[in-house]
């Protein structure tokens, strides 16, 4: 045996510039709520993401959608796909539709199609300034939108919920009126306000979201709220969120390459394991690989 510990990845991303268009990447001189993009405006393939990984044994993987342009959704998760096929990474995928689009169910009957879809995602919150400008705010009260949320139960699909504090209620709200629909709720809700009563508002909303027996909770992203995150400043946000989901619904991820902005993946998955040490063992396997096993229905 390697010795290394086994993890499922349950939240990263790849890229190839040639394989499809993605209009951020190509995109210069534009600062993002994560940070500057510029260092990762390149290829990041499965080789890179194993090099960076090589402290650990990844067992398998989640892939979740990057934000390529309008028509590039299916192809994505082709290349992912065929990705998979030749490297082995990922193993599932969480896919791009636009849930208030006109041909909402022709693409989801396409990414249907390919094995290794497991879910959707279509962000409603990523920061309070460019949700502003990108309207996705907005979705929570489309009644379109939620009728086609409903209908992912259709294809056995799960939902990767992104949204920032101020949309908890809301989105918790709608979710119970969407039972058994499986969510992934990303980046532990998006803790943008880490004073006390910034982190108090946040577990309010995580605690309404967690009344949903089938609302999960992602560990990750951490470093695109705070950037020089230390073990200490993250720690009280892991352990809310353990606390509020448990074990059994929470599942780890790195974030890559965008949380490698700002820390190393030894850094990232050194600090949960520091935090998960006073779990079980049994909780601490849910944590890095059990979780995310069950829920993306891996293996």
């Amino acid at each position: 045996m390697s010795g290394k510990r086994r993890i499922v990845d349950a939240h990263h991303h790849l890229w190839d510039l040639g394989a499809c268009h993605y209009p951020w990447l190509m995109e210069e001189g534009v600062v993002r709520f994560f940070g500057d993009p510029a260092p990762i405006q390149r290829n990041y393939l499965v080789d890179e993401l194993r090099q960076d990984a090589s402290a650990y044994e990844i067992a398998a993987s989640v892939h979740i959608q990057v934000g390529v342009a309008d028509g590039d959704e299916v192809e994505e998760s082709r290349w992912l796909d065929a990705s998979a096929v030749e490297t082995g990474l990922p193993s599932a995928l969480v896919a791009f539709c636009d849930l208030s689009a006109a041909d909402t169910r022709q693409t989801l009957e396409r990414q249907a199609a390919i094995d290794r879809v497991r879910g959707v995602r279509q962000i409603v919150g990523r920061s309070a300034g460019e949700d502003a400008n990108t309207g996705s705010d907005a979705l929570l009260d489309n009644p379109v939108w939620a009728k086609n949320l409903a209908t992912l139960r259709d294809w056995q699909f799960s939902f990767d919920l992104q949204l920032i504090p101020k949309q908890a209620g809301r989105a918790a709200d709608l979710l119970r009126r969407t039972p058994g629909l499986r969510v992934a709720l990303c980046h532990c809700g998006s803790p943008w306000d880490q004073t006390v009563s910034g982190l108090a508002s946040w577990r309010a909303g995580l605690e309404r979201l967690a009344r949903n027996p089938d609302t999960f909770c992602k560990i990750s992203g951490l470093a695109m709220f705070d950037h020089q995150w230390t073990v200490d400043r993250i720690r009280p946000v892991i352990e809310s969120c353990v606390e509020i989901f448990s074990p059994q619904r929470c599942m780890f991820g790195s974030n890559f390459p965008v949380d490698k902005l700002h820390k190393s993946y030894d850094e990232i998955w050194g600090a949960y394991e520091i935090v998960a040490s006073q779990y079980s063992d049994e909780e601490q396997a849910m944590l890095f690989a059990g979780t995310a096993e069950r829920f993306y229905r891996l293996g």
